[in-house]
This record gives structure tokens, C-alpha cells and sequence, in this order.
């Protein structure tokens, strides 16, 4: 027997901590390679820590709600490997210790039954976990859906979630596998569903029959994330000495461009055509115009990034923000750029991001506009040194000037917001910048093929 110690690996290189989650198997739990032990968050994504090795958990380093440094041992687990001093030993004394031919033969025909036995308990065991949530003649479905961690077990307990709704929940975990967000996606739907379900009756004698608790203030506990996004946004805004700028862009050209080729290229390569990666490639084309604002700050230390890792901040379900990464942004063209924005905006919303998805960014965008707001001020990703908004695209009445003279017309614009750190880069390069996207995105090429 050896131990092997299950260490917090590295997730980037500016996550240094996460906390933990939630304890997916308990001491006395057999683990296999590469099956998840401990679900960790940090300040841009939700994830699990597989083992590397297959044996028993016998140590739990860190409690629910620990902060974990990289690196540092999270757990203990015995494997069945030989340790080094034991395997020198055993060869010291393999002469005197060796069995005969005989006596090996038996030892063989007696693990057998063993590997058997110990099949058995195992199943049973998790037989016997299954019955406390469901009858016995549904554990065999619920078994087929594979891995179910204490707590996603414990909530379907808790829920009376019966094994054709378990049936009916696609899982987004590794190998399909059910995970907490989607036990908690599908109770929200099922009580949204039940509600609307449900004829409301009115009791006239009770109408004016209130209680004072029914108009009493709730208390909503924030989810994890919720706490590691607040404290991240709070700390950019006293790390940085944030200072915004905006501009107008008309953008009638590429609404118009893109309204011609988007089906031929939807129908082409099976996927959405959205204004997200042309915004994306301006602003890869204005950071190499402009390499100083692809820069990030380590104390009096200003580094340069060599690389252009655009982050896109992506709105998920549950109201939390996160910023999955294209890395090498200036090296895509338009179709590249669209798949892989398609990509991670899907695999975000799916809780399905490996850590190296949201890590390495060294600018920020977010589409406010999208939600109908015309501008924002947004706070800088630490420990980058920008982050650009775009606003919703509206008809605007412009001024148009032509060699016959200006008229008033109908034109689509749309207001950027450039909030940069002023510690590090002043107003003339935080406007020149967002001048840059301008220029690039109002001298958009109509002919061009995509």
C-alpha cells in the first residue's frame, strides 16, 4: 500500500486559490482514475479535481468553504501501489518468502471468489444509498445514469425527484454525467410548470386577512460564485484607478453586410452568425495597432503580453457572469472567430468550461447591448488594464455628408464604452484605442466574402 496525496492542480496563470465546494466522496470511499473527488470555485469558473490515482480516500485535508492554495495537498488516498521501501524489502526476502507452484496456483483459485465478494458489498452498498431515495424497483434505472455525487443524491432525497424525472435530466457533467446545476435547473423548471399548472382560488373571507410576516423582507443567501464575483469586481475597483470614455460608431454597414451573408454561412456551417466575433476581430486589430493596452500591472512592474487573449463576457442562466477566453485572437479569421465564440458561449451557459477555458485573458469585452442598454461602465478584469462595451444598435437620425452637400438620414448606431485603468494608461491612449475599433468597424469592406 502506498499514499498518494491529491494536490489543487494549477488552473491558469492568474488563479492562485480556490475554495472548496463540496466533498464528492467521503473517507472510506473507493475512488477510481479520473473520477471527481472535490468540487472547487474560483473567480471565474465552477470545477472538479479528479484523482490520479485509484484506491481508497482515507484524509480530508480542507473543510466545505476552505480556501485552497495551488498546490497545496487536498486529500489522502491509499492506492494499492507498492510503496519504494516495501518493494525493496520484498526483494531481500523474495527467496525466502516465495510460495511454490502449488501453493501459488491455490492462492489464485481462492482471489477469485474474493474479487467476487468484494463486487458484491459494492453493489450492495450502493444499492443500499439508492433505496434511501428511491424504491428498489427503480434503483436499477437510476444506476444506468451513472456517477451521482452525496450531494446531488441528497437533493433528489430531499426533492422526491422519482426515477422517470431522473431519466428525463440530461446530465452536463464528464461522461453525461448529472451535476448539482442540473438537479437545481430541473427542480426550477418543475416548480415553474407546477405553478402555472395549479388554477388560482381566492378566498374572499381571507382576502384582507394578512399576516405580517406575509409583507417581511426575504433573505437570499448569494450562491458561491455569487460571493467570489462580488469580491473580485470590489477589488478591481480598489486596485485600479478606473476612467471611462465612449464614442459613437455607425454601423449600418456591417448590419447590412451581415444581414445578406449570415444565412449562407448559418446554412454552411450549421451555426449562428452574431455580431460578437466582427466586434471581436476590431478589437483585436486595435490591441496590435495599440500593444499598450494589452498590458497588465504587478505592482510597479508594467508586462507586456505578447499574445492578444480576448476574454467575452457571457451571461449565464442564473444571473452570474463569466469570461471564457479566445486565446490568439489576432490570429483568427472571421469563420474561426465565430466557432469558437459559438463554442465557449455554449459550453459557458452548460457549465461545461474546463479552467483553461477562462484563464490567460489580457482584455475584456462585454455586450451590454444586448440587453438593451445603450452604454455602460464596466469594471476592469483584473489584473488586465481594459475592457470595452459595446451598446444595443439603434436607428439614429445622422447627418450625411456628401459632395452635393449634408442631409439628414436614417443610419444604425451604437455608443462603445472603454473603461481603462489610468494608473497605467492615460486619456489620450484609452481614446485612441476605442478611435481604433471605430474606424476599423465604419470602414467595414460590404464585398467582403465570409
Amino acid at each position: 500500500m502506498s499514499r498518494f496525496e491529491l494536490k489543487l492542480p494549477k488552473m491558469g496563470e492568474s488563479v492562485a486559490e480556490a475554495t472548496i465546494t463540496s466533498w464528492l466522496k467521503d473517507i472510506g470511499d473507493e475512488i477510481q482514475f479520473d473520477e471527481a473527488v472535490v468540487e472547487i470555485a474560483t473567480d471565474k469558473v465552477d470545477s472538479e479535481v479528479p484523482s490520479e490515482k485509484k484506491g481508497v480516500l482515507i484524509e480530508k485535508c480542507f473543510e466545505v468553504d476552505d480556501v485552497v492554495e495551488v498546490g497545496q495537498t487536498i486529500a489522502i488516498i491509499e492506492t494499492e501501489e507498492i510503496d519504494e521501501t516495501d518493494k525493496d524489502n520484498s526483494e531481500l526476502n523474495s527467496e525466502i518468502d516465495k510460495p511454490s507452484e502449488v501453493e501459488e496456483s491455490s492462492k489464485e483459485v481462492i482471489k477469485q471468489p474474493e474479487v467476487e465478494e468484494s463486487t458484491k458489498e459494492t453493489i450492495k452498498e450502493l444499492e443500499g444509498s439508492l433505496n434511501d431515495i428511491i424504491s428498489e424497483d427503480e434503483v436499477e434505472n437510476i444506476s444506468e445514469s451513472g456517477f451521482l455525487s452525496p450531494l446531488v443524491k441528497n437533493i433528489i432525497k430531499k426533492e422526491n425527484i422519482s426515477s422517470n424525472e431522473l431519466s428525463s435530466i440530461n446530465g452536463t457533467g464528464k461522461n453525461n454525467r448529472i451535476t448539482k446545476n442540473d438537479i437545481l435547473r430541473f427542480i426550477s423548471n418543475r416548480s415553474v410548470v407546477v405553478e402555472k399548472s395549479i388554477e388560482p382560488k381566492i378566498d374572499i373571507q381571507s382576502v384582507n386577512k394578512f399576516e405580517v410576516s406575509d409583507f417581511s423582507d426575504e433573505v437570499i443567501e448569494m450562491t458561491k460564485m455569487g460571493k467570489i464575483i462580488s469580491n473580485h469586481m470590489t477589488q478591481s475597483v480598489k486596485t485600479s484607478a478606473h476612467v471611462q470614455s465612449f464614442i459613437e460608431v455607425d454601423v449600418t454597414n456591417i448590419y447590412n453586410w451581415r444581414s445578406r451573408v449570415k444565412s449562407g454561412f448559418e446554412s454552411r456551417e450549421g451555426q449562428k452568425f452574431t455580431f460578437t466575433p466582427i466586434f471581436i476581430e476590431a478589437v483585436a486589430v486595435a490591441l496590435r495597432q495599440y500593444p499598450m493596452m494589452n498590458i497588465s500591472v504587478d505592482e510597479n512592474k508594467i508586462i507586456l503580453k505578447k499574445k492578444i487573449n480576448i476574454g467575452m463576457a457571457t451571461a449565464l442562466s442564473d444571473g452570474n457572469l463569466i469570461v471564457p477566453v479566445i486565446k490568439n485572437a489576432d490570429q483568427l479569421n472571421l469563420v474561426g472567430m465565430a466557432k469558437t465564440v459559438n463554442d465557449l458561449a455554449s459550453r459557458a451557459r452548460n457549465n461545461n468550461l474546463n479552467p483553461d477555458d477562462v484563464s490567460g485573458g489580457t482584455y475584456t469585452v462585454t455586450n451590454v447591448g444586448v440587453f438593451g442598454s445603450i452604454m455602460g461602465t464596466p469594471i476592469i478584469n483584473q489584473p488586465q488594464v481594459g475592457i470595452l462595451a459595446f451598446g444595443a444598435i439603434r436607428k439614429m437620425p445622422s447627418v450625411i455628408e456628401t459632395e452635393e452637400g449634408d442631409y439628414i438620414g436614417i443610419r444604425k448606431k451604437m455608443i462603445i464604452s472603454h473603461s481603462y485603468d489610468h494608473r497605467v494608461v492615460n486619456g489620450a491612449l484609452g481614446s485612441k484605442f476605442i478611435k481604433a475599433v471605430k474606424e476599423y468597424l465604419e470602414n467595414w469592406n460590404s464585398n467582403r466574402e465570409i
